[in-house]
């Protein structure tokens, strides 16, 4: 299975975790895995087991992200001005 199509498999799951803002996917020591974007890391011992996110799916690794509020405006903001 490619990496997309588990992307596609499992980001309902991953949004439904408290803190996830998003999934996407990336390479690391050229290697595809799966990203997972949180506003605030937390550390594991501290959180629900159900609100783990795993190391792997169907053998891509993930990765935990902290990248804070993510807005709408934000994002404008940041297309409009690398579009001058």
């Amino acid at each position: 299975m490619t990496i997309e199509l588990v992307k596609k498999k499992y980001e309902k799951f991953l949004m439904r975790i408290p803190n996830v803002v998003c999934v996407g996917t990336g390479l690391k020591a050229n290697k595809e895995i799966i990203k997972v974007f949180v506003r605030q890391n937390a550390p594991e011992q501290l959180l629900k087991p159900e609100n783990i996110i795993p190391s792997e799916l169907e053998g891509f690794e993930t990765e935990v992200e902290e990248i804070g509020e993510v807005t709408a405006l934000t994002c404008l903001i940041q297309k409009e001005e690398s579009l001058t």
